[in-house]
């Protein structure tokens, strides 16, 4: 039973990341771009970092504390290719998220926006991030039947 309650905690988890980051993707566009949409943008960035943490945190509990045992998913090389994907794409999240929290200061400070090259460099990122992390359940799919071990 507590496999069962690990893989749903950790597929939420996963769900949760991927609905915040298409969010986020879908509404940081240079013509939607206003002081509410920066706002909707830092909260969805904030909820996007949680979820990101839930996915880590709940992806290692079943490594320690699922059925198959830390051992065996240290010695998966499908582990490692998943853990490489996630870490790229938190690392692709700091410039977004660097980029969001400047935007919130200069609309409280004094009202300006950001320019057009620089929400459509935030949304390149954000899409690529999108992107490479659906590539992510194709390594765990291919883990959680044993390949690679």
């Amino acid at each position: 039973m507590l496999e069962a309650w690990l893989a749903f905690f950790h597929i939420s988890a996963v769900i949760g990341w991927v609905v915040f980051a298409s969010a986020q993707a879908a509404i940081c566009r240079v013509e939607w771009l206003n002081a509410t949409v920066v706002q909707r943008l830092a909260r969805l960035d904030r909820i996007l970092w949680i979820a990101t943490a839930l996915v880590l945190l709940s992806g290692l509990v079943r490594i320690y504390w699922g059925t198959k045992g830390a051992a065996w998913y240290w010695s998966n090389p499908l582990l490692h290719l998943k853990l490489t994907l996630f870490l790229a794409t938190a690392v692709m999240m700091v410039g977004p998220t660097r980029r969001i929290a400047r935007w919130q200061r200069a609309m409280a400070a004094d009202g300006s926006l950001p320019p057009p090259h620089e929400v459509q460099g935030v949304r390149r990122l954000v899409m690529i991030e999108t992107h490479l992390v659906a590539v992510i359940p194709l390594a765990a799919v291919f883990l959680a039947r044993g390949y690679g071990s």
